[in-house]
């Protein structure tokens, strides 16, 4: 089995980077899971899955004081030819499938009126993604996605977030056997967006499943991806880009289930924080069950702090209940922008601005690379880019 790399914890006042690592705290959070919001306390922020959180800023989504309203966001969903695509109500026997984490999360199952549900049927193979559009039109909203593929197909979902909601809700992706489905999730809110979600992944035997959370906008984001294994032989894949600037919260909450035998899990994380209050946050939690023998797991975070006045909190768990595994390891790690990097390429005659845009460029692009989605690909290099230019 791999050692985990070893990383100092400390912790330094405005102006510095701030760094927790190697967390004791057992995996499971401290509350169990459940659909009924009165099990779980309302947060004060000196629980362990809430002490990052500035509570404050939620806007309610909490503590059962934010109501949703009728302008809350606008789901609009383009689907090639085969996809099934249906709103439900809360009766509907395919729901319920993932069980909320906390109170937020419960919130939404329990607020919500209308879900979405996207199915591809076994065997179907799409060549064209499924574009999912979240548009906040400034109210408060609730919500619940359920996107199935059934045995051995294949899919790629865009989920695109855009404008200015509060809004909390949950993603359900159930793959069956041997199926295939790349998730890319893009949060791009306007400056004062709240938003809520878990994503919940149930991987069946011998599927795969690829998510790339990418989160540049709004004023709190806070997000709970899951992963659990219906059966043996699951791939999971996680990867994460996120550019915090002054003033935001952005956090990325990962559990990792190896509740099944001989499944593999990948994840990496990476962020790129600037400007007085940015700050970012990043908990991966990998739980190796007593059952789940031959797994094979990793999880990676990497934070590029560019300016003073940020602030990063990486947290890597890793707990084990079975010897007999491949292997498991984590890494975290954060460091200030490279001044040497920038002097080379200066040297040989790179003007600053476009030295700097490389190097962050460099830092993101092989996370970049892996999405293979042509067009979103260009969107995020460009949005990294109008990044950087507005902390010239």
């Amino acid at each position: 089995m791999a050692e985990a790399q070893n990383i100092p914890v400390g912790s330094t006042t405005a102006g510095q980077i701030a760094v927790a690592a190697e967390s004791t705290v057992a995996t499971r959070m401290s509350a169990p899971p459940s659909f009924d919001v009165a099990d779980f306390p309302v947060p004060h922020g000196r629980e362990e899955e809430w002490r990052f959180t500035p509570l404050e800023r939620l806007r309610g989504l909490h503590d059962g004081t934010a109501v949703a309203t009728g302008d809350g966001v606008k789901v609009g969903i383009d689907a090639p030819e085969g996809v099934v695509v249906e709103t439900v109500g809360r009766d509907d026997h395919r729901l319920g499938r993932a069980v909320p984490a906390d109170r937020v999360a419960a919130q939404a199952y329990s607020a919500f009126e209308k879900a979405g549900v996207v199915t591809v049927p076994k065997e179907t193979v799409l060549t064209e993604p499924i574009r999912i559009s979240v548009h906040g039109e400034g109210g408060v909203a609730y919500g619940h996605q359920i996107i199935e593929l059934g045995a051995f197909a294949e899919a790629v979902v865009v989920i695109d977030h855009t404008g200015d909601a509060v809004l909390a809700a949950n993603l359900d992706y159930i793959l069956g056997d041997g199926a295939k489905l790349t998730v890319v999730s893009v949060q791009d809110w306007d400056d004062k967006a709240v938003h809520v979600g878990q994503h919940n992944a149930l991987i069946g035997r011998d599927a795969t499943f690829k998510s790339f959370v990418v989160t540049f906008g709004g004023d709190l984001v806070r997000l709970h991806p899951r992963v659990a294994y219906a059966g043996p032989g699951g791939e999971a894949e996680l990867f994460g880009l996120y550019f915090t600037d002054a003033g935001q919260h952005q956090e990325h909450r990962l559990l990792v289930d190896h509740n099944a035998p001989h499944c593999k899990s990948n994840v990496a994380y990476k962020g790129a924080l600037q400007g007085d209050g940015a700050h970012a946050v990043w908990i991966g939690d990998v739980l190796i069950e007593a059952s789940a023998e031959g797994t094979d797991t990793y999880e990676m975070n990497r934070n590029l702090v560019l300016t003073d006045g940020a602030r990063v909190d990486s947290v890597p768990n890793l707990e084990i209940e079975t010897g007999e595994i491949v292997g498991a390891g984590h890494a975290s790690a954060t460091g200030r922008f490279d001044d040497e990097q920038l002097f080379y390429l200066m040297a040989r005659g790179i003007p600053a601005d476009e030295a700097r845009r490389l190097v962050v460029r460099g830092f993101f692009a092989e996370l970049v690379q892996q999405i293979r989605v042509a067009d979103i690909q260009e969107r995020l290099l460009a949005r990294i880019d109008e990044e950087l230019e507005a902390s010239v």
